[in-house]
């Protein structure tokens, strides 16, 4: 359950849970990561993190470059949630089972798949959203989402079973959103047909 919601929130921004995942790591005895991915606790990598988080929070409340960004990110969110799946203290209990041994890959494509999901979701209510409220919207929805990303990855290390609640009331409201979305442009369509 914390990969699941720690990669939720790598759909959302991508450098957020890595973020959390190496400071807790280096800083707490929180998260225990897997040797092999020592490196993300090491100073340099989290000082780039943070940066590239300062351009992604930036980026992504500008109305017009905050879609220009989703389409860059689409590689980004999935390869962030593959490997903060895969970091987790869960995959590494995961691991040691001979089966989880012998599939390591299995994490990762986990990971990936959920962040996919939730990023192909951002990304397409976010032109809604622009569209709607003449980019007025992008920067509040924005920060939501990065709140959002911050205290799934929060929730998901430390209350995962509260992660995994939260994940699935972001699923509802993302479809509900979705589905208002097609509605409206349903009925637009009709209106100006008519």
């Amino acid at each position: 359950m914390t990969g699941l919601g720690l990669s939720a929130a790598a759909g959302l921004n991508a450098y957020i849970p890595l973020l959390v995942v190496g400071v807790l790591d280096r800083l707490t005895d929180t998260v225990t990561l897997p040797a092999e991915f020592g490196w993300l606790t090491n100073g340099w990598v989290l000082a780039l993190l943070a940066v590239l988080l300062a351009a992604e929070v930036v980026l992504d409340k500008i109305p017009a470059v905050d879609s220009v960004n989703d389409m860059v990110q689409t590689l980004v969110r999935p390869a962030s949630g593959g490997a903060v799946f895969a970091a987790t203290d869960a995959a590494g209990r995961l691991e040691s089972s001979s089966f989880f041994q012998q599939h390591a890959w299995i994490g990762w494509v986990a990971g990936v798949v959920v962040a996919l999901l939730v990023h192909l979701g951002k990304a397409s209510v976010r032109p809604a959203v622009n569209a709607g409220t003449l980019g007025a919207g992008a920067p509040v929805v924005s920060t939501v989402e990065d709140g959002v990303s911050l205290g799934m990855s929060v929730l998901a290390i430390l209350a995962p079973v509260v992660a995994l609640i939260a994940l699935l009331m972001f699923a509802y409201v993302a479809l509900r959103l979705v589905r208002y979305a097609h509605r409206r442009r349903r009925r637009r369509r009709r209106n100006a047909a008519a």
